[in-house]
């Protein structure tokens, strides 16, 4: 285990004498107007979620997950470097695509479910969207967490390889919980075979989710070391922009309970009938308050860091 932990931090960080790639892209300074049009686009795809126009909901869909993952490539090149966020990209994509297909397959550690054709073509069970929107929404958690717990330029060490997993997770899974009754009652992307009490989706979803993206974070906290993490001054846009990113997404949230919904109610595989408006609603107070908290949490860190750093 320890060589693995070794080899995972050595990869994080270029070999001597070679070339690092992300020089070419935190470097410049077009990297914050990149950003900013990669949270727009993520935006307006939100926006149109929710208003008539004429893109499949697939295609959506795909811009949805397809904007995040953008932003942490971007983002991550320039705080961890290109190996950095390869290594966080290859670490989403198999613990997470092996712990879904186990999933399927028997019902541990989420519920019994399966998913249905809306995010597009699978690898084995799992559609290959889901996986790299781990990708992207696990990396603006974890950017947050870093921010609330005051981990700008060093990583953490000690217990604290253990506390940024913890606090990433919490972040991440309250996501989840806003979204998941909307995707899988009201959409219809994949569908719970037993229902369950959180309009249609059952708990232990949610606690198999924590598990997941929390063995995803330690595994990736674990291969961080000081080199591995670039300096980025707190004065950065950069920082401001991933909880701008999330707070987005919160604001998606909050803004399907506008339009009237069209079925009003939605039936769950147990038979159970939901109101479509209760099950929105349930989501943009989740998103308010929860997601909303982590949002303000990390801002509120982020402009007393940089008030005590001026000072």
């Amino acid at each position: 285990m320890t060589e693995a932990l070794k080899e995972g931090r050595s990869r994080l960080r270029p070999r001597a004498g070679e070339p690092d790639p992300s020089e070419f892209i935190s470097g410049r300074p077009a990297t914050n107007i990149l950003l900013v049009v990669l949270v727009a686009l993520y935006a307006c795809t939100r926006l149109l979620e929710v208003t008539l126009h004429p893109f499949p909901q697939s295609v959506l869909v795909a811009f949805d997950v397809l904007s995040a993952l953008a932003f942490a490539v971007v983002h991550g090149a320039r705080h961890y470097g290109v190996r950095g966020i390869g290594v966080f990209m290859a670490i989403c994509l198999i613990v997470g695509n092996v712990i879904e297909n186990i999933g399927v397959l028997t019902g541990y550690p989420y519920g019994h479910y399966y998913f249905a054709g809306l995010m597009g073509p699978r690898l084995f069970n799992v559609p290959i969207l889901l996986g790299l929107a781990y990708i992207g929404m696990a990396y603006v958690a974890f950017t947050l967490a870093r921010i609330i717990l005051g981990y700008f330029d060093r990583p953490p060490a000690g217990a604290h390889i253990v506390t940024l997993p913890l606090v990433a997770a919490f972040i991440l899974v309250a996501w989840d919980l806003a979204q998941d009754p909307v995707w899988a009652t009201v959409l219809h992307g994949w569908v719970w075979r037993d229902g369950g009490p959180w309009f249609g989706v059952p708990l232990s979803n949610y606690f198999g989710w924590y598990l997941t993206v929390f063995v995803i974070y330690l595994t990736f906290t674990s291969c961080l070391t000081r080199s591995a993490i670039r300096h980025v001054s707190l004065g950065d846009r950069s920082w401001s922009l991933a909880v701008l990113f999330y707070a987005v997404c919160a604001a998606g949230n909050v803004a399907q309970h506008i339009p009237a919904p069209d079925p009003a109610i939605a039936a769950d595989p147990a038979g159970k009938l939901w109101r479509v408006a209760d099950i929105t609603g349930a989501s943009a107070l989740v998103s308010l308050f929860v997601m909303g908290a982590f949002a303000v949490f990390a801002w509120v860190r982020l402009i007393g860091m940089r008030k005590a750093t001026k000072d």
